[in-house]
């Protein structure tokens, strides 16, 4: 089917208490696995593209694969800009054909975030395309951080109801504890945080860096008003092994196909767990999603498929 956009997804998951995977694709494989867990799991699903997938792939055939990919789904999907850095970096994603967005300004002054977030929104709501921004800052581990430099970097409640209403975003990227590229699923989300800053804002929150952080702490999250995680070093390191695993059984091949397939199962089985922890299987149909009346019943029979 063809693409939809964020709005709508993120608001059913938020109105059915699920969250729906936002899974980075940065080749054909990745994109295949995920697109295949989402149909076998009637799941919504959102494939995102960041910079450096636009740096090694190219912008256009990025866009081409996930739409025809998309067009031959029977599922929802999104395709959506991951840390756009730029106001013309997301002008550039939305005439590729992009249908939801991000400006990732969390590094700049507040008022600065503001004014070009509000841009981007007056921009793309032209054409219904909606935007997500991120206030307070989602660290790096690679910069060592410490659990104090993650505490100071947390989403302020009220400066959050602020800048949802300056903005007139859809979706906001909260701090509340996860960090970026952990190899290990360890961090735990500060719960109290998050639910003084549903208390303000109305709109889908979105949690970034899901691979450090412990299962039992995304689901409780999604409960207050988390509705879209983002996974991706989970899926690199996936992909990676199924490379090791085919290598170390038939080191003499010379068909990449044989390795590559190996890859493309393991992020399917990756986005396939992920699904279900979210509670987005069974929440698709071809047309849209199931209401949230009929959702957890639509759940169950998923998992029986």
């Amino acid at each position: 089917m063809p693409l939809v956009t964020s709005k709508e997804m993120l608001e059913a998951a938020l109105e059915g208490h699920f969250a729906v995977g936002a899974f980075n694709a940065n080749n054909m494989e990745q994109i295949q696995g995920i697109i295949d867990a989402a149909v076998e799991e009637r799941s919504p699903v959102i494939l995102q593209v960041s910079q450096g997938a636009i740096n090694y792939v190219g912008l256009s055939l990025a866009t081409a694969m996930v739409k025809t990919a998309a067009e031959e789904a029977t599922v929802p999907v999104v395709l959506h800009l991951d840390h756009g850095a730029s106001f013309e970096q997301n002008v550039t994603c939305l005439r590729a054909g992009f249908t939801s967005l991000m400006f990732d300004g969390s590094k700049l002054v507040y008022d600065e975030n503001v004014r070009i977030t509000r841009k981007i929104v007056e921009m793309s709501s032209v054409v219904g395309i909606p935007v997500e921004a991120e206030l307070g800052k989602v660290l790096q581990s690679r910069d060592n951080v410490s659990e104090a430099d993650v505490r100071a970097a947390m989403t302020d409640p009220d400066q959050a109801a602020d800048f949802v209403e300056r903005t007139g975003i859809s979706s906001l990227a909260v701090a509340i504890g996860s960090v970026h590229a952990m190899e290990a699923a360890e961090a735990e989300l500060d719960i109290d945080r998050l639910k003084a800053i549903r208390a303000k804002v109305n709109i889908p929150l979105v949690l970034h860096g899901s691979s450090g952080v412990k299962e039992s702490s995304e689901v409780e999250a999604i409960q207050y008003g988390i509705s879209k995680i983002n996974v991706a070093t989970m899926l690199n390191q996936a992909f990676i092994k199924g490379i090791l695993d085919g290598y170390a059984a038939n080191p003499a091949n010379i068909d990449p196909r044989k390795w590559l397939a190996l890859s493309r199962d393991g992020v399917k089985e990756v986005v396939r767990q992920k699904m279900r922890l979210f509670g987005s299987s069974g929440k698709a149909t071809a047309s849209g999603f199931v209401s949230p009346a009929t959702s957890h019943r639509s759940a169950e029979l998923g998992h029986l498929e």
